[in-house]
């Protein structure tokens, strides 16, 4: 089969070629699943389970990409819950040949269906941004109605997804990042923007709740601006801001089927839209990675047209 590979982390996406792999197979518990699109999140490059295995062995050459959308084609033994051609979409485990690549086995219970009036692309385009969002605001933030939320990078590919689930759930957003992005978080429904480039952030006072996928000095400022016993919530790696008498909870986002089946579901009637950018081949996968322009949107690979 055709695959996306990595081996030298160092060149980053530059060192990605195309080349032909062995087809998996479903081991127990697995399906394997024909690829028809795929996601690609560039920081996956700087992840250890990209490079090496659960025993910290290196794993080159691998295979990255963590979200899919595809059709089952075979059943490892012990599998429940799905069958032969079934659609089906979802996140991979980090440490596993991912699914820039015509086939990919995965844990069944990493996979949902995927409803047929849902494009494969769209499908692949809402499993990490719409997890992601989905468990920072209510599993790891407990965002109620009438709460007031700040998401950093609104006019991005989580954070506008974070934007409408807020807004859905009955919260105040207010959205940050470069100006550029104003008009953009507010059609995805800002109430507010600030501008992270004027200063502005630091007169924010009184915020339930600060979804962060900046991190750094960003993260810090963050802590100031949310309420006394408010929370922090960043996938941008541990950090030592703290709301003052709050919590703050760095997570890594999971695998939840009953998530994207409710995430889906929302899509399939107008409550959620989602922030796709370039839809590139596989054979074009690479030079979409690779762009010397900023990349607006998320970068979908159709691998089966």
């Amino acid at each position: 089969m055709k695959a996306i590979v990595v081996m030298d982390q160092a060149a980053g996406t530059a060192g990605m070629k195309l080349l032909e792999r062995p087809e998996p197979q479903a081991a127990i518990n697995d399906v394997v699943v024909q690829v028809h699109a795929s996601g690609f999140t560039g920081d996956e490059l700087t992840w250890s389970p990209t490079w090496t295995d659960r025993l910290n062995r290196d794993r080159t050459p691998s295979i990255p990409g963590h979200e899919l959308a595809g059709v089952v084609t075979a059943l490892g033994y012990g599998t429940t819950g799905l069958s032969l051609g079934q659609r089906v979409f979802g996140l991979t485990d980090w440490y596993r040949d991912g699914t820039l690549a015509e086939y990919v086995a995965v844990e069944a219970r990493n996979l949902a269906p995927l409803p047929g009036d849902v494009d494969f692309t769209v499908g692949a385009a809402l499993v990490m941004p719409g997890l992601t969002a989905w468990q920072g605001l209510f599993d790891h933030g407990r965002l109620r109605s009438g709460q007031s939320v700040l998401v950093h990078g609104a006019a991005g590919v989580v954070g506008s997804m974070a934007t409408q689930l807020a807004r859905a759930a009955g919260a105040y957003v207010i959205g940050t990042g470069h100006a550029a992005g104003r008009q953009t978080a507010l059609d995805f429904g800002a109430q507010e923007y600030v501008d992270l480039d004027s200063g502005a952030l630091d007169n924010v006072t009184g915020v339930d709740l600060v979804f962060d996928v900046l991190g750094g000095d960003i993260a810090k400022r963050s802590a100031r601006v949310i309420r006394a016993g408010g929370t922090l919530v960043t996938v941008a790696g541990p950090t030592e801001a703290r709301p003052a008498g709050g919590r703050t909870v760095d997570f890594v986002v999971e695998a939840d089927c009953a998530q994207l089946s409710e995430i889906v579901q929302r899509v399939r009637d107008g409550r959620l839209r989602l922030n796709i950018g370039t839809v590139a081949t596989l054979d074009g996968a690479v030079a979409a990675f690779n762009a010397t322009r900023k990349q607006l949107g998320k970068t979908i690979v159709r691998v089966r047209a």
